[in-house]
């Protein structure tokens, strides 16, 4: 059984940092890397940052410069270092994992109905301005 879980949050002052961590148990190779997901009351979930099998990472736009996504293979942990917090950055955040063995993701994180995803609880994330 493959079990996420995330750590880390908090509240902290805008300009502040936070480091999430997510750390994996259970069998898991993730085939298309693994992601950060943040959502907040009434809005979509949102990916906030992606790294592919390769270690490429991609981000959304309003969060690139300040977060780094990064993950200790050894560990079978996946972090999230945000710096220069916001207040439009309090959200719920989720990593998320996949299995892909038939690689229709093509080792990048993609949103396809085939494949298996596997998502954490959550860690709140609060930003006072």
């Amino acid at each position: 059984q493959v079990q996420l879980k995330e750590s880390g949050g908090g509240s902290v002052q805008a300009g502040g940092s936070l480091k999430l961590s997510c750390a994996a148990s259970g069998y898991i190779f993730s085939d298309c890397g693994m992601s950060w997901y943040r959502q907040t009351p009434g809005n979509d979930r949102e990916m906030v940052a992606s790294i592919n099998v390769a270690g490429t990472t991609s981000y959304l736009p309003s969060v690139r410069g300040r977060f780094t996504i990064f993950q200790d293979n050894i560990k079978n942990t996946l972090y999230l270092q945000m710096n220069s917090l916001k207040f439009e950055d309090t959200a719920v955040y989720t990593c998320a994992a996949c299995d892909d063995p038939y690689d229709y993701c093509s080792g990048s994180w993609c949103s396809d109905a085939r494949v298996q995803y596997y998502w954490g609880q959550g860690t709140q994330v609060t930003v006072s301005s």
